[in-house]
């Protein structure tokens, strides 16, 4: 993509940051819309207006074109889409299934991310006829084209399917609310869980944002090549299906929040690794096993954040609009991450621009860590209290 749109990274850093721009307020208006309306029709509206963002995206707009369709699709994407996805979730999990119901979720989203992943490289080397190294820019651009165009067709296609088929064995009118007034905001902010959960997105989102980091490495550190590097961003997709599901499950036999302290935990053993400066060429071995413990980590909290809100006392009525605002916080890395990796990666080119990326995620992870076990101990104290 840098190379199709002649981006550098701060640049493709900028556009991910109108992205978060827009979605800040789009998280904080998006929850309480989640509560009005049925999630399956503002899930299927939000997929077919991403879709349509896809025909500008493919016609290789200009870098300010961009920047607007990145601020576009924030609106798509979260506005409409991400609390209503969250609360279905929510609802499918029941009182005894959060884990399995979340870890389902993101493992599932990991498994269609590597599939549109092994799509998408066999797409590209479908219309970049003959050996990658010589194809002419052109012929890089138009093999991209036909990535997004396949893209949107089915993003528009599942947007169907959720219309007729995403519905809930509860009546829907049972889980919506007429309005939300400033008490039932009131109410959620006086929920320690809530101002955790804050934090404890915010670290774990950043780690979340930081895997993009994992194809770029392959490339101007292992020397892999474009293809190469893309087939390891593939590989570390393959791994977040089967993350979600184990963790879910081990969830649901103990306390969600323990595992979600687990998770913390292994990121900064595997951030550690990149950081230290010991992965480097020649150590292929190496470089897996890190990208391995790594993504663990990464995709074990993605997997859990919400899937302790039911153990956070979180009123399942008001899911979306709690929703809302966490995320009003929680991913404001949508704003910086990106920059702040871009920013780092051209400020030290080569390993130490990298080892700076991954220190920092490291700082991120043993916050969120410590957030954690907070919650961990504040839920345990809770219950007691309850019972």
């Amino acid at each position: 993509m840098l190379e199709a749109f002649q981006l550098s990274n701060t640049e493709l850093g900028l556009c991910y940051s109108v992205y978060g721009l827009v979605a800040l307020p789009a998280y904080l208006f998006g929850g309480p819309l989640a509560d009005r309306f049925p999630p399956r029709k503002l899930i299927a509206i939000a997929l077919w207006a991403t879709a349509l963002g896809g025909l500008v995206y493919a016609s290789y707009p200009s870098p300010l074109v961009l920047k607007i369709l990145y601020g576009y699709w924030g609106c798509t994407t979260i506005f409409l889409f991400w609390a209503a996805m969250i609360k279905a979730t929510r609802v499918w999990g029941g009182n005894t299934s959060q884990g399995k119901a979340f870890g389902f979720l993101d493992g599932g989203r990991g498994l269609v991310g590597a599939s549109f992943g092994l799509l998408g490289v066999f797409i590209f080397s479908l219309f970049a006829s003959g050996d990658f190294e010589n194809i002419s820019f052109e012929e890089r651009k138009e093999a991209f084209k036909y990535v997004v165009w396949v893209s949107a067709i089915i993003v528009t296609v599942v947007g169907i399917l959720v219309w007729f088929f995403l519905k809930s064995d509860r009546d829907e009118k049972e889980l919506l609310v007429e309005r939300i007034s400033a008490k039932e905001i009131g109410t959620l902010l006086r929920i320690p869980s809530v101002w955790l959960l804050m934090i404890i997105i915010l670290c774990a989102y950043v780690g979340y944002k930081f895997t993009d980091i994992f194809s770029q490495y392959a490339n101007e550190v292992m020397g892999y090549n474009q293809v190469d590097s893309a087939k390891v961003g593939t590989f570390l997709l393959s791994i977040r299906p089967i993350v979600g599901v184990l963790i879910g499950f081990m969830a649901d036999r103990s306390r969600v929040s323990f595992w979600l302290v687990i998770g913390f935990a292994v990121s900064i053993v595997g951030s550690l690794l990149f950081a230290s400066g010991w992965v480097i060429p020649n150590f292929t071995a190496l470089f897996f096993l890190s990208v391995l413990i790594t993504a663990t980590g990464i995709y074990a909290a993605r997997s859990l954040y919400f899937a302790v809100m039911k153990e956070g006392r979180i009123p399942l009525v008001l899911t979306g609009t709690a929703v809302g605002l966490i995320s009003l916080v929680g991913y404001t890395p949508d704003i910086f991450a990106g920059a702040a990796m871009g920013y780092l990666l051209d400020q030290t080119p080569g390993i130490g621009g990298h080892q700076n990326v991954f220190w920092l995620l490291t700082g991120f992870s043993v916050v969120g860590g410590i957030a954690s076990v907070i919650f961990w101990i504040w839920s345990r104290k809770s219950s007691k209290n309850n019972t």
